[in-house]
């Protein structure tokens, strides 16, 4: 409950009658009379002094805009280090600033503008207290101007863009810059280095002139067109036109409504492919627009691998109808979130149509610390009361009820998690409970966690994603680090991380025990060596290879140990590389061999290649003797101006027998508006067979009314 670290870092901004023209150059009559932020403090390599890049930052606004210029002095000389003019770039490898706003002050949420040296934005939305969303994309324009001595950012954000309480003359700011040549990452308040420097924790405050003006109607209308061939796995073609699109509705300045009819993501980014070895399902981020303002409110409730919600379960293989959402800030204490999605039946599996109902609700408690509710209800529509077979495999409903208390300390050093979760299905075996809560400290040299979690049998989460069920875990990690006051090596330090897994009658099942020891170095690079020791009771029927072998049998016991290494190259090259390795036992007294390495050239700003390869060598006793397979990607990445992109994935998996082919090209030829053409090719090698492609034109347009 102590006051905001850097209260006292305050950034006067007035209203300007004078116009802004936003060319990157700072000779408006505008920017004259504005108050400068300067003077930033170093965060990386140590947080003890001021930077030695030097900053200077100025902030204006009308009735429809905030304003921002920002000059970035070279003390290094050299080329300006970036990747290319892809928006939502790779924060650490290439030159860059953010700005950091959290219009409630409550330290928690906000949103993040910025740009690369060469021109390519950055935007997203912030949520619990330092992370950043970078597939929401918002409507703003910006112009970057670069010399020897400098670069220059200017930038425009309209205040329909973003969400704030009316009244309020006091907003969370920061200014976050990173030059790679001089490898030197600046703040302009005081952050401590083992900290991001986007943690609201650590915001200044933008102080007001007057109270920002009123957004009054605020009605966004994003339609699409699309027009799509492609051609399944018997070799028939089909040809599909879908219109459909998106409406935003301010309903206050803070809270919006979300409305979606027939949607369309075929251009949204395909996923990477993973070698899978775990026994249990790999999870996939969403990427999809709709879901994502304001997601955190619904998809951050428990933990990575206990999710009572998990948006991709939406439109999974099925057609969404409509969607509508409702979520935001009722005041500085209060966020909401309320969400109801129609999905389509399909005949050909039986599957009903379905209804995806969310509500969760969020009060601020303390200085930062929160408690929430969420409920989540899936519900089939028209259900086949007499199909056995049908209720069998699609249940009439499935609910889940829970509570969560989120710690944040003020100092943001401590951090902490306790929820319950509750579900409901037509039948016992569906109606379970799980709860899970950990305590996190975190100092320059000090960094804990103690955790525990419980998901019994019979919990479901059919809207959610919890791959496992029926046990009890306990899990901590304890490091620590040393800073060198002189040499190349930054810090370095070991962590010693545990974590054991028991049955619901408290028999351990598996455990996992590694000593890590990590080296950073003060041009970025870092390397990383580890032991580990592990053990697994199988608890059912598991194939080691997942190459469609024989599966190991229930009750089986096995233990190996392993060491391995992860290095990554300093950033600031054109060449860039890691590589990862493992080495090690595995099931059944076998051995596993696994080596993974990403290359990157980049011809900047306008061209990044990048390979990615995995090889994977298990030994096994008969039957299932010795397997290779290989997964490769590679992608070409060619960004023409910060407004014209296209993008090449090719990827192979030998696991999976799979080949895929994505390419999309992109003209943002108005402010968050695109057409799209995307062509995808999925081919199924021996013993499959079979090849899918699709080529898809989408046009889509952001105005208001």
């Amino acid at each position: 409950m102590a006051q905001k670290k850097n209260e006292s870092f305050r950034l006067h901004i007035k209203k300007t009658t004078s116009p802004i023209v936003i060319d990157g150059v700072a000779d408006d009559a505008a920017w004259k009379d504005t108050e400068k932020a300067d003077d930033f403090f170093m965060v990386l390599p140590m947080d003890n002094r001021k930077a030695t890049e030097m900053s200077e930052i100025r902030m204006a606004y009308d009735d429809k805009h905030i304003y921002l210029i920002a000059t970035f002095f070279n003390t290094t000389k050299g080329q300006n280090i970036v990747e290319s003019l892809r928006r939502d770039f790779n924060f650490g490898k290439n030159d860059n600033f953010l700005l950091f706003l959290d219009p409630f002050n409550n330290q928690t949420t906000g949103f993040s503008f910025g740009s690369n040296a060469a021109g390519a934005q950055w935007d997203g939305t912030m949520f619990g207290g330092s992370s950043i969303d970078l597939n929401w994309d918002s409507k703003w324009i910006s112009k970057v101007v670069s010399d020897e001595d400098k670069w220059v950012f200017e930038m425009a954000v309209p205040f329909k863009s973003i969400r704030y309480k009316d009244g309020v003359k006091e907003w969370g700011i920061n200014f976050s810059r990173l030059d790679l040549k001089a490898s030197e990452k600046s703040s302009w308040t005081p952050i401590p280095r083992q900290f991001p420097t986007a943690s609201l924790a650590y915001t200044g405050v933008l102080v007001w002139d007057q109270p920002p003006p009123s957004q009054g109607s605020n009605i966004s209308v994003i339609p699409y067109v699309l027009s799509s061939v492609s051609n399944d796995l018997e070799g028939e073609s089909s040809f599909d036109k879908k219109v459909g699109g998106d409406v935003k509705i301010g309903l206050t300045s803070s809270l919006n409504l979300d409305l979606t009819v027939n949607p369309d993501f075929s251009q949204v980014e395909v996923d990477r492919q993973v070698t899978n070895l775990d026994r249990f399902e790999l999870f996939f981020p969403e990427k999809r627009q709709f879901f994502l303002e304001n997601g955190d409110l619904f998809a951050n409730f428990g933990y990575s691998s206990i999710r009572p919600f998990f948006s991709r379960r939406i439109g999974l293989g099925v057609p969404i109808r409509a969607g509508a959402r409702v979520s935001g800030n009722l005041n500085e204490k209060w966020r909401l979130g309320v969400m109801d999605m129609q999905t389509a039946a399909v005949d050909a599996t039986g599957l009903p149509s379905q209804n995806f109902g969310v509500l969760t609700l969020q009060r601020k408690v303390f200085g930062r610390s929160s408690i929430g509710l969420m409920v989540v209800n899936k519900e089939s529509i028209n259900y086949p009361q007499e199909n056995d077979s049908i209720t069998a495999l699609y249940p009439k409903f499935n609910r889940n009820v829970g509570l969560e208390y989120n710690l944040a300390s003020s100092n943001n050093m401590w951090d902490g998690k306790a929820f319950l979760l509750k579900s409901f299905s037509p039948d016992d075996e569906g109606n379970g409970i799980t709860q899970a809560a950990h305590l996190e400290y975190k100092s320059r040299k000090w960094n804990w966690r103690i955790q525990e979690e419980s998901v019994s049998e019979n919990y479901r989460a059919e809207v959610g994603y919890v791959p496992r069920n029926g046990y009890i875990k306990t899990q901590s990690f304890l490091g620590y680090l040393f800073f060198p006051k002189s040499g190349q090596i930054l810090s370095h330090g070991p962590t010693l991380n545990t974590s054991y897994y028991f049955n619901e009658d408290f028999e351990r099942t598996d455990n996992t025990s590694y000593l890590l020891y990590s080296f950073a170095f003060r041009n970025r690079s870092s390397l990383d060596f580890f032991i580990s020791d592990d053990f697994v009771e199988l608890l059912s029927p598991f194939d080691p290879t997942r190459l469609g072998k024989q599966e190991l049998a229930v009750g089986t016991k096995h233990r190996w140990n392993a060491f391995g290494w992860m290095y990554a190259s300093k950033p600031q090259s054109l060449f860039t590389y890691t590589f990862d390795g493992r080495l090690g036992g595995y099931y059944e007294d076998g051995n596993r061999t696994s080596l993974t390495t990403e290359l990157g050239y980049r011809f900047q700003p306008f061209v990044s290649l990048s390979a990615n390869l995995n090889y994977n060598r298990i030994k096994m006793p008969a039957p299932w003797n010795t397997n290779e397979f290989w997964l490769i990607g590679s992608e070409v990445d060619i960004t023409f101006t910060n407004k014209l992109f296209f993008s090449n994935l090719f990827q192979y998996n030998e696991q999976s027998k799979n080949f895929n082919l994505n390419s999309r090209f992109q003209w943002r030829y108005k402010p968050a508006s695109d057409l799209f053409i995307v062509y995808t090719n999925n081919h199924l090698l021996d013993p499959y067979n079979g090849r899918t492609w699709s080529l898809t034109l989408k046009l889509n347009y952001w105005f208001n009314p």
